[in-house]
């Protein structure tokens, strides 16, 4: 009786591990299309943050900034599963300036106390072409969406590591990509011509 309860219950855990994750929770819009600010993403899984970070050859930046980015959780579960984001991944990056005088602080940036911006990025296939979209967000209203025809949709296309993210510049993501194979044909062409690092 042991025996076959044992089996049954590696047969349920082997079942599972294999089954699709549940659909994640659906991001809010309002009526007109503007999207809800996630109240909470400070919960979510900390992805990495960037110190003046620009992708173009002039920044133009007359101030220092920090970015974060956070991603909900059930997302990256899936992201380690398999590798890229599933449909509904919300990725909140949150802009804050860097002072160097404060405190006890002689050297270097430390993150200012009061959020300058937030960037939404959203994966919903069923809403979107080409299934994500941005959205910029100032405070709690609901955000406008960032017109496609922005810079920001072609620069992730061309340049995003996995699924036109910028995976490349999540340290605990990237070998999770790599080891499951699903880095953008552009990234590698991007990383074999820089030297092939990371």
């Amino acid at each position: 009786m042991k025996l076959a309860a044992a089996f049954v219950l590696a047969a349920l855990s082997a079942s599972a591990a294999d089954a699709p994750a549940p659909p994640a929770e659906a991001p809010v819009y309002t009526a007109d299309g503007r999207l809800v600010p996630p109240p909470d993403y400070r919960e979510w899984i900390f992805l990495t943050s960037g110190l003046d970070m620009s992708y173009r050859a002039r920044s133009g930046m007359d101030m220092h900034m920090f970015d974060n980015v956070f991603v909900k959780p059930q997302a990256y579960r899936e992201f380690l599963r398999t590798g890229t984001w599933p449909d509904r991944t919300v990725l909140v990056t949150e802009v804050r300036g860097a002072r160097s005088k404060g405190s006890i602080n002689q050297h270097g940036q430390f993150q200012t106390t009061e959020a300058m911006g937030l960037e939404i990025h959203v994966k919903d296939s069923a809403r979107f072409d080409g299934g994500w979209a941005f959205f910029a967000a100032d405070s709690a209203a609901p955000a406008p969406q960032i017109p496609v025809q922005a810079e920001c949709y072609s620069c992730h296309r061309e340049h995003g590591a996995v699924d036109t993210t910028f995976v490349q510049f999540y340290p605990t993501l990237l070998g999770i990509a790599e080891q499951h194979g699903t880095f953008s044909a552009a990234y590698l062409k991007e990383r074999d011509q820089s030297g092939g690092g990371h």
